[in-house]
């Protein structure tokens, strides 16, 4: 035994890489799933050309600390390689841990879709959508049959088949939202892309207080004062009656990154000590991942 083989035996089997074959009815949600496999990480190729999957394969192997995920979409345009298509599949699954994702849906769905889209099917020709249609299924049916998953998106609106993508395929912490919580000064403009807003101006503000002036809502004695003022106690209470409902919903919507800004005059005081509080609060959910910024602190 070699140097190389006794430390891989020591160190356990290598963990296979990841490949989703990613194919079926066309107008069936392909480029949707591309786009929810890139919000997970994982390295997409929409309409591979089909002799370039196994050179792409082959450069994912040699970078796999790059890429560890990949998903590559093909489709009934791909012509003489779907024949070859078990083939392929077989001989991946002997290095990689390769998955076939098929999307179908009812004949009825995909119609409409395209008569929503005003798009011909592509294999219609001088027929009718329904031609296409019939014609692309009767093509596709032995890869269908071979497909370890299939997803029929027939009664799926674009949030819930992100949502079966993100379920089969997302890791743990893929599932919550991530929750920025940023303070900022109103006199230096309000963020235009906070998902909520909420003004701290109805608070007393501690730069009137000489002694807590220089300080800002990161110190204990500023958040003390901030945090012991009528109303802040019911302001928090209110907050976490309402953002609940609020997160709850951007996990169904599969908004997956909201932004809650918290203001006040300059952005030192009030809002810097809110918002620290109020990402203290977030964290104890075990459905969200919080991180915090400071926009305008220090610009005074």
């Amino acid at each position: 035994m070699d140097a190389v083989t006794e430390l891989e035996d020591l160190a356990g089997p290598a963990e296979l890489q990841q490949i989703v074959i990613v194919t079926g009815m066309s107008g069936a949600g392909r480029s949707t799933v591309c786009k929810a496999f890139e919000d997970l990480d994982w390295f997409v190729v929409d309409n591979l050309p089909p002799p370039m999957i196994r050179p792409l394969i082959e450069v994912a192997g040699k970078a796999r600390d790059s890429l560890p995920k990949l998903a590559v979409s093909i489709d009934i345009r791909g012509g003489r390689l779907l024949s070859q298509f078990d083939e392929l599949i077989a001989e991946l699954g002997e290095t990689h841990d390769v998955h076939v994702l098929f999307l179908d849906a009812s004949d009825e769905a995909l119609i409409r879709r395209y008569e929503h889209s005003r798009r011909p099917h592509p294999l219609q020709q001088d027929g009718t959508v329904y031609d296409g249609i019939r014609l692309e299924r009767e093509r596709l049916r032995d890869i269908r049959s071979h497909a370890d998953i299939v997803f029929d998106t027939s009664e799926l609106n674009v949030h819930q088949l992100v949502q079966r993508v993100t379920d089969r395929f997302g890791e743990p912490d893929q599932h919550k939202v991530q929750v920025t919580v940023m303070s900022f000064g109103f006199k230096y403009g309000i963020p235009n892309d906070a998902d909520t807003m909420l003004d701290m101006r109805f608070l007393p503000n501690p730069f009137w207080k000489e002694e807590l002036r220089p300080f800002n809502g990161r110190d204990k004695r500023v958040s003390d004062y901030v945090l012991e003022q009528p109303g802040a106690e019911e302001f928090l209470k209110g907050f976490e009656t309402m953002i609940d409902p609020v997160l709850v919903g951007f996990e169904r919507e599969n908004k997956r990154h909201a932004l809650i800004a918290i203001g006040c005059t300059g952005g030192k005081h009030r809002s810097v000590a809110m918002t620290e509080r109020i990402a203290g609060m977030l964290r104890e959910r075990d459905d969200v991942i919080v991180s915090v910024r400071h926009r305008d602190l220090g610009r005074e």
